[in-house]
Order: structure tokens, then C-alpha cells, then sequence
């Protein structure tokens, strides 16, 4: 209970905005996804608060969720003919292989860069 109280800041004193525990933030607050998942987005308002809580993984310290006011949020945008077809031309740029140009049904992996065939051909003709 002792690290509940480290992020308990609802003044905004110590860390300059509104901070809570982690799942502990007042109701009227929420995060990005939590606005997406409602149909709404932030709108350009400011931060109004922040949720905090310490991590001891790999990089340790604390991790912190910033809040926005869901009565100052509007609606998402919605998709326009022209966005659908931007996202497709991109998805089909991701699963295209640009050494062999096969386009595959699944999403090339960024770590190679190509298709599998492409990255590791030695492998390919051995099996």
C-alpha cells in the first residue's frame, strides 16, 4: 500500500498534473484507448491527469498512462473513401515482398524486411 501512496498527487503538487494509482483515476477520466474503444478521441484538449505505478522489468521506474476529461472528448473522426484506400495500399505495401514482388496473404515480418524465401535462400533450396 506504501507505492500507492508514492503516486497518489491529486493536487498536482509534486508531479505538476493530477496523479493516481494505477487503476485508482475518478471517474470522468480516461485513457486513448479507453476514448477509441468508446467512439472518441481526445480533441486537442490538454493532459488533465495521469495514472502511475512503479515497474520492476527491464527498465525500472515507474510507468505512467495520461488521462483525458471524456466531457471534453468528441466523436471519431469518421473513415472517408479516400483514408480506406490509403490504408489498403499501405497493408498491400506490407505484404509485398520488394526483392521478389510476390505479394503474400499475411504481413511480411520488418525484422527482415523481405519474405522468407528472399532473407534465407541458401535454407530454401536445401529442404
Amino acid at each position: 500500500m506504501a507505492a500507492y501512496g508514492k503516486c497518489f498527487d491529486p493536487s498536482g503538487a509534486r508531479f505538476g498534473i493530477p496523479t493516481y494509482p494505477w487503476r485508482f483515476a475518478p471517474d470522468g477520466y480516461a485513457t486513448r484507448r479507453q476514448l477509441r474503444a468508446s467512439g472518441l478521441r481526445p480533441g486537442g484538449q490538454p493532459v488533465a491527469a495521469q495514472v502511475m505505478r512503479s515497474h520492476r522489468g527491464r527498465k525500472a521506474g515507474v510507468q505512467v498512462a495520461y488521462l483525458y476529461r471524456v466531457d471534453c472528448a468528441k466523436p471519431v473522426r469518421p473513415m472517408t473513401s479516400r483514408k480506406w484506400g490509403a490504408l489498403a495500399l499501405a497493408m498491400l505495401a506490407r505484404r509485398t515482398c520488394p526483392k521478389c514482388r510476390i505479394t503474400y496473404d499475411y504481413c511480411l515480418p520488418t525484422s527482415l524486411g523481405l519474405c522468407i524465401s528472399c532473407a534465407y535462400p541458401e535454407e530454401q533450396r536445401a529442404a
